[in-house]
């Protein structure tokens, strides 16, 4: 009954424990046991009985400490099958609490049969890789912790694709790419390849010829919330509020759940032989694409904007064999450092990623979500407010009113 149902496995994490085909052991290595590490390992292992979890003291067992290679106290191992692996623990030192995104990634890391190759597109003004505003670090860290390797790539310089490519992400791009990029791109797609478009409006990066082929169709005006969703959570009128989702795989499970999408554009489908098209992420009838930007009150004018409800993401598969995927987002901020964990935002680039890269034991669902954070930072002004609000005026206003109902009564 938590906001984020914090004490409840998410589906995606149940849904990983039930497709073990091995007996998999958690091992951890430390003094003492951990109560809330205890607590959440046993949720898996109600999940499956071939989940199963030990808690090791490394000083007791030198021996089996010497050949998981152990280093510090605390740390976590796994075991599945003949492979090990250490759990990696984000952001700080051994001994910080280990949450349920870590250990599902874990566990999805170490089943896969082989490592997935990703290739970040570079040369046009992408998004930076780094942990900065506009940058897809977040992305790239929780690719990398389910064990795909994500890489840079300058087609303009390297001159062709890489043989092994299982998926070429081309996000935020500002400029054109050179006619020969697109042209590699367009053959690899052919051959079966898969590509992840994250457009922003309002630009050309001279993929149009390659979008033809797929039956989509960019508009440049940016869309408009005028539903007032937005209001509640603090966002403007530029940031659209989606819950209605297409019948996909990888939006199978989101039900009426909520992602965010700020400066996006429409996205049109044109019939196309030969190619299934799925819109992904489709905004409500309040919602608009305003062509005239420079007016400072924004209000629909159906003779040059086009109202909704309007695509903002397509999924999109060839017929042919081998069978290739593209998906396109109108959207490159909603992926970006701080959006990418706004509600279904990761649910959303991550499934993606998944069906792009045909993993078929993959499996597309909800992530793990973390507690929020609920402080209030008070100054000290606004601290001795409440403390005489609740230790002296509250009580003094209800004593006074039972004397003034008590000598009434009287």
């Amino acid at each position: 009954m938590t906001e984020n149902q914090i004490y409840t496995l998410s589906t995606l994490s149940q849904a990983v424990v039930q497709k073990l085909e091995e007996p998999l052991e958690i091992l951890v290595f430390d003094r003492n046991i951990n109560p809330n590490l205890e607590s959440l390992l046993k949720k898996y292992q109600n999940i499956s009985q071939k989940f199963k979890f030990r808690f090791i003291n490394p000083e007791q067992k030198l021996g089996l400490a010497q050949e998981y290679g152990v280093q510090f106290l605390g740390e976590i191992h796994l075991q599945y099958g003949d492979k090990q692996q250490k759990l990696n623990i984000d952001n700080g030192s051994i001994g910080e609490p280990i949450t349920e995104t870590q250990l599902t990634n874990s566990i999805e890391k170490i089943q896969r049969d082989r490592i997935t190759q990703i290739y970040l597109l570079q040369g046009h003004g992408e998004a930076s890789s780094q942990l900065v505003q506009g940058g897809i670090a977040q992305v790239v860290k929780n690719l990398e912790d389910k064990g795909n390797n994500v890489t840079e790539l300058n087609l303009a310089s390297s001159g062709k694709i890489p043989d092994r490519t299982d998926l070429i992400i081309i996000a935020g791009a500002t400029r054109k790419l050179l006619t020969s990029e697109v042209s590699r791109l367009q053959t690899y797609l052919s051959a079966g390849g898969s590509l992840l478009l994250l457009l922003s409006p309002n630009t050309d990066i001279g993929i149009t010829p390659l979008l033809r082929e797929w039956g989509i169709e960019l508009d440049n005006r940016l869309v408009v919330d005028g539903s007032g969703a937005g209001d509640i959570m603090g966002f403007g009128p530029g940031v659209a509020i989606v819950n209605n989702y297409g019948n996909h795989p990888i939006t199978a499970n989101f039900a009426n759940g909520i992602s965010i999408f700020p400066e996006s554009r429409p996205l049109k489908i044109i019939k196309n032989t030969g190619i299934k098209s799925t819109p992904l992420a489709i905004t409500s009838e309040q919602t608009w694409a305003e062509r005239d930007l420079k007016n400072e009150e924004i209000v629909f004018d159906p003779n040059q904007d086009l109202s909704g409800p309007l695509n903002i993401a397509i999924a999109l598969e060839s017929d042919r064999s081998p069978s290739s995927r593209l998906v396109i987002f109108g959207s490159a901020t909603f992926a970006t450092n701080g959006w990418f964990e706004q509600q279904l935002n990761a649910d959303m680039i991550i499934n993606s990623v998944n069906w792009l890269i045909k993993e078929e034991r993959e499996i597309l669902t909800i992530r793990p979500r973390e507690v929020a954070n609920r402080r209030i930072n008070l100054s000290s002004l606004e601290a001795r407010a409440i403390d005489w609000l609740a230790w002296r005026i509250i009580p003094s206003l209800a004593l006074g009113i039972a004397i003034y109902l008590w000598s009434q009564r009287r």
